[in-house]
């Protein structure tokens, strides 16, 4: 693939992530809320994405190994718009855990398809040390378009959840087609689905994948590192968006604290990459150090402060997951790298569950 060749991919990439994370349902708590819906129930729905996540995260990571990223892509998009129509239609809880179950898989099967797609583009073409930069960019995107999203709440009530989840199908139909303008690559020259052995092929990914974790254990350490300092700082922002009207902050400010809390995560994400040479401990130590004073503001009385606090937690988490998937990807064998990818994920789902009670009781009770 050449240097045009590639850049063109990495575009279509970017495209499909503005696409696939500027929404007007991205308050999906509160648009629940707004229909009725108990915080209990709404926490039901949680748990479902969760299990689902933690069910189908390394099978959709194989499935895209074996055969294809693109395909994959393709059919997570596709989970994302069957699961907006079943939010327009739902009429009861079970139909809501039902839309959000889709949504879940929508998250597996995009997590490690995007990234083994980008980094096999770019090595292919000898280009795999400007993966860290594709990767903050990412970054950049999902933070910036949490952050308008969220800027959208008012909007998507307003309007009404209908209405609101039918313009993601039409997103997403228009996510389908730059998503099936790419072209599917390896950098090891593999090709998905070439023979009929498919069944093997899956078990023989699955076992090659942890394999590799077993003899690379330092990949399992920059996995779980980068997991629990992400999963702090999403719980931290999580909170904070129930934190900061208890401190005072106007109604109309909460929307524009919650999108300068994203955007410290921009700042993380570009700050990483004036320090290519910087020892990954070190980068370790100071995105734990202020991921710890973002957890120390949030017990400031002081709304800004807090939301200062969130914005340089989002500052630590994003560096430290740009610089370690970076890593990361250097490691993985092209033909299980999406399989590994999904691996970091579920162990990042893992984490969440472990921590999501404790941080209620944290930050309610401490």
């Amino acid at each position: 693939m050449s240097k045009i060749k590639v850049k063109k991919q990495l575009s279509k990439l970017y495209t499909s992530s503005v696409i696939g994370n500027l929404s007007l349902t991205g308050a999906w708590v509160a648009i629940l809320a707004a229909r009725g819906y108990s915080l209990v129930e709404i926490g039901l729905a949680e748990t479902v994405f969760h299990i689902v996540s933690l069910i189908f995260e390394i099978p959709s990571g194989i499935l895209a190994d074996v055969l294809g990223r693109k395909k994959m892509l393709i059919v997570s998009t596709v989970m994302r718009m069957i699961g907006d129509v079943v939010m327009i239609l739902s009429n009861n809880l079970f139909m809501v855990c039902l839309s959000i179950a889709f949504h879940a898989l929508n998250y597996n099967f995009s997590s490690g398809s995007g990234d083994a797609l980008a980094y096999d583009s770019l090595k292919q073409a000898s280009m795999e040390s400007r993966f860290e930069k594709y990767e903050s960019n990412q970054f950049i995107i999902y933070r910036l378009c949490s952050g308008i999203s969220t800027l959208c709440a008012g909007f998507a009530l307003t309007i009404g959840h209908r209405i609101a989840y039918g313009t993601g199908i039409v997103t997403g139909i228009i996510q389908l087609m730059v998503l099936a303008s790419l072209q599917e690559v390896y950098a090891d020259g593999h090709k998905p689905g070439s023979d009929s052995r498919v069944f093997q092929r899956l078990l023989s990914c699955f076992r090659e994948s942890f394999a590799f974790l077993k003899e690379i254990r330092s990949a399992i350490g920059l996995m779980l590192c980068n997991s629990l300092v992400g999963a702090v700082d999403i719980l931290l922002l999580f909170f904070l968006q129930a934190k900061l009207p208890e401190k005072g902050i106007p109604d109309w400010g909460l929307g524009l604290a919650l999108l300068f809390m994203q955007l410290g995560g921009i700042v993380g994400s570009r700050l990483i990459l004036k320090f290519p040479k910087v020892s990954y401990r070190v980068i370790f130590a100071v995105s734990v150090a202020l991921v710890a004073v973002g957890f120390l503001a949030e017990h400031s009385p002081l709304y800004w402060a807090a939301a200062l606090g969130g914005f340089i937690a989002a500052v630590g988490d994003d560096a430290l997951q740009v610089r370690t998937n970076a890593l990361l990807q250097d490691m993985f064998p092209s033909e299980q790298r999406a399989t590994l990818t999904s691996v970091e994920s579920f162990s990042f789902s893992v984490i969440m569950i472990v921590l999501s009670p404790l941080a209620g009781f944290v930050f309610t009770y401490w």
